[in-house]
Order: structure tokens, then sequence, then C-alpha cells
């Protein structure tokens, strides 16, 4: 379950956009991190309504995705935080995948299997021939 509705995420940032309140301000009101709203309001700037809405899956990101936000990153003038919003990724990806491209390469952005590596050296075929 999310913690914020989708239609209290556009009720917030519509009104911080019709008004002239701040982000303090709207924190107070709804008892909600300032910062929040602020990537709210950011995310709807620059998506639209699709970036106050939960993603339903879990997202696979590529090496060339990867790769292609720690370009952005690097050859503009943005912040890390203004890049995730740009990408629709955390600020805390950003800078996990740029340094880990500074220290290891483009080997480090590669996916990695998950889980413990199985025991278990032969195959089945191999391990009907045992038996």
């Amino acid at each position: 379950m999310t913690k914020y509705k989708s239609e209290l995420k556009a009720q917030i940032v519509h009104e911080y956009l019709s008004t002239s309140q701040s982000t303090n301000d709207l924190s107070k009101k709804y008892q909600i991190n300032g910062r929040r709203i602020a990537e709210w309001v950011q995310g709807y700037q620059l998506r639209g309504i699709n970036a106050l809405e939960k993603r339903r899956h879990k997202r696979i990101f590529t090496a060339d995705f990867k790769l292609n936000v720690i370009d952005y990153y690097q050859t503009h003038e943005d912040s890390m935080a203004e890049v995730a919003a740009r990408f629709n990724i955390l600020t805390a990806q950003v800078s996990r995948w740029r340094s880990q491209f500074e220290r290891d390469g483009i080997a480090a952005l590669k996916p990695h299997p998950k889980g413990r590596p199985s025991k278990v050296k032969h195959t089945k075929k191999q391990a009907r021939q045992l038996a």
C-alpha cells in the first residue's frame, strides 16, 4: 500500500501551483515533508500527472540506461535530484550508479545474478549418470 494516494498528491501539487503557498506552508497544513512535496511538484512539471501515480511493478534498468543517466548528469549542470526527476528514478540511484561506474567501470552497471550460488557444480544429466 502506498503512503500517499495519487489524488492527494495531485491536490497538493495543484494547490502549490495555483496559490502562493510555499512547500513549507503545505508541509505544515498536510503534515508531509516539504522536500517530498517539492519532489512531487518537480516530477509533475517534468512528466505530467503520471509522475504522481504509483508504480505497479518493479523496474529493471539496463546498463545502457544507467550509463545514459550518468552521462546526462556529467554533461549537464543539473543537480542529482533534477536528473533523478527527469529519468523518474531515485536520487540515491544516480549517486550509487555514478560511484560504481567511477570505481569499477561499465562492468559495475551490468545486472548481476541474484541469490546464493549453487553448491552443486554438475548438471541434472551428469547427476543421472552418477546415480
